[in-house]
């Protein structure tokens, strides 16, 4: 079990943010009676959070239940060209997770492009033309292990079984996971900030607000999109991160991938078409810590043949765009 060590947050920050990534659209109030504490600490907590330890709260389109194809890039660059690059990449809508690694020579992020016009457009006309890109690795995501909906704060264990349950949104039966051309205003908003207000949705899309919130929960219900929560792991004593390229013997690879959704170090997990066949995101202390877990837990681990680990110099973005200020 992971512990948290801060001398800004406490125990009961990291409850807020795992309750927020229970259910991120829940009222403080409800938050608060679950957690034992008043209103207005947790609305004094959150914009604490908010402000200092870069909390957010966003809706997300699941491109695994959609049916949407993922990428994870590999993008090698002239040195003084990456960020200029990496920043491009997070100004699109289809990427997140992009971070300078490799001494600021390399960028790596994933995409998710909603249509084949888009992968195309990025793949092979943007990038290829762009002359600080030395070389392009595009490797395709199959199936996800670890991440999505799953977030890494679950981890920490700091709610209990009723705490959750308390937390858990009461949804409709799920149907179709699937989007609707009238569905775009309504996440245009919800993409930006997840906590948008009834009223807010209403205003944007035009539709009652009884309407809205039948749709957004039953978006919900069905997977085709979840309420995630972005925040600085720095804040909770983690603030080193890196990706991990594991080759494993061919049998090996859903055990392999099973095992490493368990691990604590491990946030994100997803087998891979490639040279390698696992790509993960391992968030730990500081470099020793990513040394123990690459010589111990992922070391001793039946099936793993060759690991590559690529710290992250600087994450560029996590979940959306954030301009900077």
């Amino acid at each position: 079990m992971l512990r948290m060590e801060s001398d800004t947050f406490d125990l009961l920050d990291l409850q807020l943010l795992s309750a927020l990534e229970v259910d991120g659209r829940a009222p403080f109030s409800r938050i608060a009676a679950v957690l034992g504490v008043s209103d207005r600490t947790i609305a004094r907590r959150y914009r604490r959070l908010c402000a200092q330890g870069g909390l957010r709260v966003v809706v997300l389109r699941d491109a695994v239940r959609l049916g949407q194809d993922q990428w994870m890039l590999r993008l090698r660059c002239a040195p003084d060209g990456a960020t200029v690059i990496a920043d491009a990449l997070a100004r699109r809508p289809d990427t997140y997770w992009i971070g300078l690694a490799s001494g600021g020579t390399e960028i790596a992020c994933i995409t998710r492009p909603r249509s084949p016009g888009d992968h195309d457009d990025l793949l092979l006309g943007k990038l290829p033309r762009t002359p600080s890109v030395v070389e392009i690795r595009a490797l395709q995501l199959l199936h996800r292990f670890y991440g999505g909906p799953v977030g890494w704060l679950p981890k920490f264990r700091a709610l209990s079984e009723e705490q959750i349950a308390a937390l858990r949104p009461d949804l409709p039966e799920p149907g179709p996971a699937r989007l609707e051309p009238e569905d775009a205003p309504l996440l245009a908003v919800l993409e930006r900030d997840g906590r948008a207000t009834y009223p807010e949705l209403q205003r944007a899309t035009g539709r009652s607000e009884s309407a809205v919130k039948r749709r957004l929960s039953a978006l919900i219900a069905s997977g085709a999109v979840y309420v995630d929560i972005e925040y600085d792991s720095a804040i909770l004593g983690y603030p080193r991160a890196a990706i991990l390229w594991i080759t494993t013997a061919p049998g090996a690879l859903d055990s392999v991938g099973r095992t490493l959704a368990g691990h604590d170090e491990i946030a994100f997990a997803s087998a891979t078409a490639g040279p390698s066949h696992i790509v993960v995101t391992a968030v730990v202390r500081d470099t020793a810590s990513l040394y123990a877990y690459l010589s111990g837990p992922l070391g001793h681990l039946d099936g793993v043949q060759h690991v590559e680990a690529t710290p992250f110099l600087r994450r560029v973005k996590q979940l959306t765009y954030r301009p900077a200020r």
